[in-house]
């Protein structure tokens, strides 16, 4: 292993190398990086005792030309087209939807079986109408509505009292 003052010389050594191709100047700091980890988790088996340089180089020019290619390859999208795309949630706004979600199903878990199939059959048949619901609870389609209002009151305090809120 290199002392201190041999990994500054050859990591100044292959910066310079690196970084004199223009393409590859922005990337060869984190090449020259990723060499000297490369090296640290896999030594090479190096026959003369000189050629860890030229090793380190080689292998950080390689890092540096996958680096550039991937940028290369790069397509950006056109403003047109922005409008059609669908933005993906941050993982923190996934956190939360996921903590809510499994707040909201332990809070439907606690009510009586025919508030609990309600929203079961609400959540995952939202196309069904109040005759169609009535007839799968076995209730009175009136009271549809009534016991509907009612569970989500119920719902919407629960998960105010676990620390969510709805606008």
């Amino acid at each position: 292993m290199p002392d201190e003052d041999e990994v500054r010389r050859l990591s100044t050594r292959m910066n310079r190398i690196v970084g004199a191709n223009p393409g590859l100047r922005g990337d060869a700091d984190d090449a020259c990086q990723t060499a000297w980890l490369e090296f640290l988790r896999r030594p090479p088996t190096l026959r003369d005792a000189n050629g860890l340089a030229g090793w380190l180089t080689t292998v950080a020019r390689r890092h540096a030309l996958r680096a550039a290619e991937k940028r290369s390859r790069v397509t950006f999208v056109d403003d047109s087209q922005l409008e059609t795309h669908t933005p993906v949630d941050s993982p923190e706004v996934a956190a939360l939807s996921g903590e809510l979600t499994e707040a909201l199903w332990r809070a439907v878990e606690k009510f009586p079986e025919r508030h609990r199939r309600m929203m079961l059959l609400l959540a995952h048949y939202p196309e069904l109408g109040h005759a169609q619901l009535a007839a799968e609870l076995g209730i009175s389609p009136a009271s549809v509505s009534r016991i509907r209002q009612r569970c989500l009151t119920v719902l919407r305090r629960r998960l105010e009292a676990e620390g969510f809120s709805y606008p």
